[in-house]
């Protein structure tokens, strides 16, 4: 994925993105239940970097399991630069998947988010490790109280959407989105030039014009916005 991509898609809603992903066909690609646990942040755009959790097996999720090779903490040394943290935790609403510690890790290998459908612990330390966090809430108790962590970098699902390691995440206040890897370049592109559209359709709006033949277009309005585009270029 190039940088250039990801500018573009850093300029596109996720909003967007769910349309242009429709007109492929696919409509599982808006995670139900991470949210920002601060809005207002900058549009995030990375890899996926994917983490699972399976529902809790009592001699396998212990606190001692954090200290195996198949940890959470392992899976936070893999993670290479720039890519978004994304962990199936099946949803489950009392038990922490990460907390401060883990958190302040992450930022500082300059990971770009975490995205999860399940929850948070230790919120105060993760608001102040910076590390930019979507989630389905917070909760005190540890992962190990209701999850167990058995992998990383393998299909899984989060929020009913299937994600595979290396598909590109798109965060903003409206929640998260998966593109799957082949249809970035489309997503990005299509997406940019629908946003212009829309930027248009505005001023349109502004004016007074009704919304009939304009938001879709007929042919009256897509020849208009072809001239005021080419006013610009």
């Amino acid at each position: 994925m190039s940088d250039a991509v990801f500018d573009i898609l850093r300029k596109v809603t996720t909003a967007t993105i769910t349309t242009m992903l429709l007109k492929k066909g696919i409509r599982r690609c808006w995670m139900n239940g991470p949210k920002p646990l601060v809005a207002g942040s900058d549009r995030l755009v990375g890899p996926a970097f994917t983490l699972r959790f399976v529902p809790v097996r009592e001699d396998l999720a212990t606190p001692e399991s954090w200290a195996s090779p198949i940890s959470t903490r392992a899976a936070i040394e893999a993670m290479p630069d720039g890519v978004i943290a994304v962990a199936d935790a099946m949803g489950v609403p009392s038990a922490g998947i990460f907390g401060d510690i883990l958190c302040a890790r992450m930022q500082k290998r300059n990971v770009t988010a975490l995205v999860t459908d399940g929850v948070m612990r230790d919120l105060s330390g993760v608001l102040a490790s910076k590390l930019p966090v979507w989630c389905a809430g917070v909760a005190a108790p540890a992962s190990v109280n209701g999850l167990t962590f058995v992998g990383w970098e393998e299909p899984i699902a989060c929020g009913g959407c299937a994600i595979f390691p290396g598909d590109v995440i798109v965060l903003d206040d409206d929640g998260a989105v998966v593109i799957p890897k082949a249809l970035v370049e489309f997503v990005a592109h299509e997406g940019a030039e629908h946003e212009l559209y829309e930027s248009w359709v505005f001023t349109e709006v502004e004016k007074g014009v009704k919304l009939p033949g304009l938001y879709p277009p007929n042919d009256e309005a897509k020849t208009r916005y072809a001239t005021w585009r080419k006013s610009r270029e």
